[in-house]
């Protein structure tokens, strides 16, 4: 674990210039559409403030100020030293906070619990982003003219239907696209701001946090209120933290503050100018930014824009699932590879219908960008407070930070989060329960399946015996050999694994050679091909292997198969059996967890997907095992 360099570090200046257009596309998405509805719901959404110079600049430098303190200083500065192995994102820095010792492991619990809620909240954010995204820039058709207004929502649903679709094919063919037009998107950004800017460039007086103060002065509670508003102009600070691992971090930083920062606080202050010159244009801000003759096409690349935005918070949810997987947060799902290049371009077909039918409920249900502005935040903001706690803990466990400088730091980080995450609690009534109602379903899902497996492995080992014991059993008693080469996956390298004691109960006959495979994920995102494989000799024919993979990796046992090569154990595919245990779980009342969860354990595993198919192994070459055990 590094305190800031990626595995990304680029040769040269074009290889930088690609990768920084390639974040560019991903990385800024959704702060970058914020633009679209942050003023606008600021001046006149639910909790919105009058359009009176004083506000106008309050409400710029809050803006100003919560660019820079969250995303400049805190993520881009300090956050994103953070990476496991190059890869950023709240399971990520869950596992940092994980230790290896027992002890260790029971007092950071509450710790690893708040990581794994965290990253649940993310699903919910998975599921408004791409509705408020599309259905904010779909609403421009109405300042276009009035017409277009009772098509909105269809519209909407259309284009959402069509981002899922496509979704199977990967982002690798379009990906290129991504970059130019988001570049194309900033420009336009600047370039509305700056027309009127200059045309009141009184407004910069907004830099300074007086205005901010004299706000919440003038408003008192309902300023605070607004906050919720302002929050939006953050969203999508997490995934500059999450994207880390695709790009780097020198990439992501020079975007931010060469292009994006820019072109972000030029529209911004080019909307509150503005506003100062015409209260009406407070009901829709970004676009009345635009001379009539550009409507059309600024609605046109809107849509792009938000399009591209919500792809990369899809493609994040298809991340974090593999990363909850490989950790045993969650079964395992069908997961499809869409590049053969880029192992992080997946595919997860039952996420992605999921998440297309949420978002198509969400727009219907809400019906407009306003009412679903009042869902958005509380999960972004609920991440960010948890995301400061967690690195707090990194920057003193692992990096030995000073306590007076961890604690300053903290207390500052979370000043500003808890200020939002107050003002977003507020949303909940109106529709902020969303977000918190799904990460509830995922996180009860994640630690039922952590400890589910965790009292399966109880159960099993209760049943069995340890290698060593068993091959002595074997020695003072062989049983029949027969041709070919047994390859057993198991959980525990030190367990004899289930299938193999059924295989010696109900058959009485073991293979020439066995091999007993454990396949171990580790809390690295990725780890060097020299502490990837452990072979050792048991016996004269029983070889064990330990495998350890990121979770960031995939475990495919072929290639570890071709690994072992290079170790001296030399296995045909072709004369080798895979034997695999399948359990039936039952529910019983036996000490462990409640009923209702040994319930939904069970539910869960039955539909896990094979291991079979999950591990590419031969289908041919596999027998499975059953047995039933009581949890």
């Amino acid at each position: 674990m590094s305190t800031g360099q990626s595995h990304h570090t680029p040769q040269s200046r074009g290889q930088l210039a690609g990768l920084s257009l390639a974040a560019l596309g991903v990385v800024y998405g959704d702060i970058g559409t914020s633009p679209i509805y942050a003023m606008r719901e600021a001046l006149h959404g639910v909790h919105g403030v009058a359009a009176t110079h004083d506000n106008v600049l309050g409400l710029l430098s809050l803006i100003f100020w919560a660019l820079i303190l969250v995303i400049s200083v805190k993520y881009l500065v300090f956050v994103m030293r953070a990476d496991n192995c190059g890869e950023g994102g709240m399971i990520a820095l869950t596992a940092l906070v994980a230790p290896t010792n027992e002890k260790a492991r029971r007092r950071h619990r509450m710790l690893v619990l708040l990581g794994l809620f965290g990253a649940s909240l993310l699903y919910g954010d998975g599921m408004i982003t791409p509705a408020i995204s599309v259905l904010s820039a779909v609403e421009g058709l109405q300042v276009v003219t009035p017409v277009f207004a009772p098509y909105v929502i269809p519209i909407t649903i259309a284009i959402l239907v069509a981002l899922f679709v496509v979704q199977s094919r990967g982002t690798a063919r379009i990906g290129s696209v991504f970059g130019p037009v988001m570049m194309l998107w900033f420009l336009a950004l600047a370039a509305l701001g700056v027309a009127h800017l200059v045309q009141h460039p009184a407004v910069l007086a907004a830099l300074s946090p007086v205005h901010g103060a004299r706000f919440f002065v003038h408003n008192g509670w309902h300023g605070f209120l607004v906050l919720g508003s302002v929050f939006l102009v953050v969203t999508g600070g997490e995934a500059l933290y999450a994207d880390m691992g695709h790009f780097g971090v020198l990439p992501i930083r020079l975007t931010w503050f060469i292009f994006v920062l820019p072109a972000l606080l030029l529209n911004y202050f080019g909307q509150g100018a503005l506003v100062l010159r015409d209260m009406t244009a407070a009901e829709h801000p970004f676009f009345r930014l635009a001379p009539q003759w550009a409507l059309v096409p600024l609605v046109v690349l809107t849509t792009m824009a938000t399009v591209i935005a919500s792809q990369a918070v899809i493609s994040g949810a298809f991340s974090l699932t593999r990363q909850a997987v490989q950790l045993g947060y969650l079964p395992r799902v069908d997961i499809e590879h869409t590049s053969q290049t880029l192992i992080g371009q997946i595919y997860i077909p039952g996420l992605n219908w999921l998440l297309m039918i949420a978002c198509i409920g969400l727009v219907i249900g809400f019906g407009s960008s306003s009412r679903l502005a009042s869902a958005y935040g509380v999960a972004v903001t609920t991440d960010m407070v948890f995301t400061t706690i967690l690195f707090s803990v990194v920057a003193r466990s692992r990096w030995k930070w000073s306590l007076p400088a961890v604690v300053a730091l903290a207390a500052a980080f979370l000043a500003v989060d808890l200020s939002f995450w107050g003002a977003s609690l507020l949303k909940i009534p109106s529709g902020g329960w969303f977000p918190l109602v799904v990460a509830a379903v995922v996180f009860t899902m994640m630690t039922t399946w952590s400890t589910g497996r965790s009292i399966l492995a109880e159960r099993i080992a209760e049943r069995t015996t340890t290698v060593v014991e068993l091959l002595a059993r074997i020695e003072a008693k062989p049983p029949l050999r027969v041709p070919g080469t047994a390859i057993y996956l198991g959980r525990d390298p030190t367990i004899a694994p289930h299938a193999l004691l059924q295989n010696l109960k109900h058959n009485k006959v073991v293979h020439e050679r066995v091999v007993l495979l454990a396949l171990l994920a580790s809390a690295m995102a990725r780890l060097p091909d020299e502490e990837r494989v452990r072979v050792e000799r048991m016996s004269a024919n029983v070889f064990r292997v330990v495998v350890s993979y990121g979770f960031a990796e995939d475990a495919q046992v072929p290639s570890v198969l071709e690994q072992l090569r290079h170790q001296g154990l030399i296995i045909d595919l072709a004369e080798s059996t895979f034997f695999l245990g399948r359990e039936t779980l039952l529910a019983t009342n036996r000490p462990g967890m409640a009923l209702w969860r040994e319930h939904l354990f069970a539910v869960m595993a039955r539909n896990a997907r094979r291991a079979t198919k999950f591990f590419r192994l031969p289908s041919d070459r596999v027998v499975e095992l059953g047995t039933e055990i009581e949890l």
